[in-house]
């Protein structure tokens, strides 16, 4: 730990000095300008290179749902090797800057019980001094930030410390700031009846997504879903019922989903399913579990109704059927609007209008 002296007694009229301010200066607008978290660490790579002259110097964010704390960049050791590693407050330098919200410099890690080797070991790296800062905002640690190995320390306090104080401040308001946009954008797109995604959602997804999908050569597919006969239901039980059934469909298809599938409210009782990385067989055993699971289930069960319900399903997949986002929400919306024709309750596959096989 350092004293407030540290950072005030500093010569500001040395030229190279008011050069790393400039460059301080550019550095808090590339972060303040950063609308998602991958450009904001991404500009945070790209100048703290130039900026810092140490070994090594890593970006440490709080994961808020399991108060840990994990490698959000990392320059002078490969990334890959620290993805796994999660160190809980009050675990290792970082941890314990994260725990105390105070500053510490560490000019020998072997004579300090609070260095953790667990980092140096997943990569191969030998730490033997560190800097770390809190990134504080509104009193609360979001994260740390390290200088390790620094060559000269008596003229890195003099000429980057004060830098670097100020640097932390505006990582933690950039990064503040992007997790408030994230949480601002999560809450457009959720659809309000059933928790789920909705069509802005849908839209971006997949503006984002098949692009890079093309690009890499991989299966995407799309499900749409309608419900058969919804307006019968919503006629006799009301519309208060019909969107408590929604909700429960809706649960009943996510607990079939994997991890990086997506259900999306089209609107009225029509869902889309996002299945990355799926081929059309692929796709097909999803989507007859989801018949299954949705066939099997009593809905409305608390209010002692248990009513069954079932839908028709049409599925297209990139780049089989289509070459863009337009022309494969529009084969498989066709598809599943033929399967309701032929009798509801079935499943279409792809451009050709394939009646699939149920079971």
């Amino acid at each position: 730990m350092w004293n407030e002296e540290d950072f005030l007694e500093v010569p500001m009229a040395d030229p190279g000095q008011v050069e790393r301010l400039l460059t301080c200066i550019e550095f808090s607008k590339a972060l303040l300008s950063a609308y998602d978290m991958e450009t904001l660490l991404t500009a945070v790579l790209e100048r703290i290179k130039a900026l810092i002259p140490a070994d090594n110097w890593s970006l440490l964010l709080v994961d808020h749902k399991t108060q840990e704390l994990y490698f959000a960049v990392a320059v002078g050791v490969d990334p890959e090797s620290l993805k796994g590693i999660r160190l809980k407050m009050g675990e290792g330098v970082a941890g314990s800057v994260a725990r105390t919200a105070e500053p510490v410099f560490i000019p020998d890690v072997d004579q300090d019980p609070r260095f953790s080797a667990r980092a140096d070991s997943a990569t191969g790296f030998n730490t033997r001094s560190i800097i770390a800062f809190p990134l504080l905002v509104r009193g609360e640690v979001i994260g740390v930030f390290e200088v390790v190995n620094v060559e000269d320390e008596k003229y890195f306090r003099e000429k980057y410390l004060p830098l670097l104080t100020i640097l932390a401040d505006y990582v933690a308001i950039a990064v503040d700031n992007v997790y408030n946009l994230q949480k601002l954008q999560a809450r457009t797109f959720i659809d309000e009846v059933t928790g789920f995604y909705n069509p802005r959602y849908l839209a971006c997804k997949l503006d984002h997504l098949l692009p890079l999908v093309l690009e890499k050569k991989e299966f995407f597919s799309v499900v749409f879903m309608d419900l058969d006969d919804f307006k019968h239901v919503v006629d006799t039980h009301g519309h208060l019922l019909g969107s408590q059934i929604l909700g429960e469909v809706a649960r009943v298809i996510h607990a079939v989903l994997r991890p990086d599938d997506s259900l999306v409210r089209y609107g009225g009782d029509e869902f889309i399913i996002l299945l990355p990385q799926t081929s059309q067989e692929e796709a097909l055993a999803v989507v007859r579990a989801m018949r299954r699971a949705i066939n099997s289930t009593p809905f409305l069960q608390k209010e002692g109704i248990n009513l069954r319900v079932t839908a028709s399903y049409g599925i297209a997949t990139l780049p089989q059927d289509a070459q863009d986002r337009e022309e494969l929400l529009r084969i498989a919306d066709r598809a599943m609007f033929r399967s309701k024709g032929r009798g509801k309750d079935g499943i279409m596959v792809g451009r050709d209008l394939t009646p699939a096989a149920l079971d």
